[in-house]
């Protein structure tokens, strides 16, 4: 595992198509347009950053969850339309574990069903895997969220199986499935890097 990674540091994973960079306050105004526009972006979210109010909480409370050393947000910027797209981020991180889940991503519509979320997660699993040393990274998502659960296949995900009432929602009487997918260290050296890496 890299001795350099901090927390505090502001990383930033970037390619030919995208940078994503560590989320900070002031990103508020970066994605504040899809927040106000695009509420049904969080339709499966128990935590939402619908409107200013929310997307103000939703980025205090991940930039807190880094200050406490369990998650990782980021911000994504698209380099194609010079926009930002969206966040996503690693959590509950267990470096001693030497595994994570990533996940808390979402984008604006006009960047779903492009390049762009291979491209991330490209960078994010190459960052987990090859400069963290985590042995596992683990998806989770609403179990009727069909198009979260393609792209986490479609990247080369395989599927663990199904958490049953697992969470709860936004709305309070009724609680969700979470279906649970992994990457493993071996299967992304021997298998899904070089298959992604052909998606791009």
């Amino acid at each position: 595992m890299s001795k350099n990674f901090s927390f505090s540091d502001n990383i930033i994973l970037e390619d030919d198509l995208v940078i994503l960079r560590s989320l900070q306050q002031s990103d508020v105004d970066n994605l504040l347009e899809i927040s106000i526009n695009e509420p049904e972006t969080w339709k499966y979210s128990l935590i939402g950053a619908d409107g200013k109010e929310n997307l103000i909480k939703y980025i205090d409370l991940a930039i807190k969850a880094r200050e406490n050393q369990k998650e990782f947000p980021f911000i994504v910027f698209d380099k194609k339309t010079q926009k930002y797209a969206g966040s996503t981020r690693f959590y509950d991180m267990n470096l001693e574990f030497k595994t994570l889940q990533l996940g808390y991503t979402w984008y604006g519509s006009a960047f779903r069903g492009t390049r762009l979320n291979k491209h991330c997660k490209f960078l994010l699993l190459q960052f987990a895997f090859e400069t963290l040393g985590i042995e596992r990274v683990e998806f989770r998502a609403d179990n009727n969220n069909e198009r979260s659960i393609a792209a986490m296949k479609s990247i080369g995900c395989k599927v663990e199986g199904v958490l049953r009432n697992h969470m709860p929602t936004i709305n309070p009487e009724i609680r969700r499935d979470s279906i649970v997918l992994s990457i493993l260290r071996n299967e992304w050296f021997y298998e899904v890097k070089e298959n992604l890496k052909q998606k791009l």
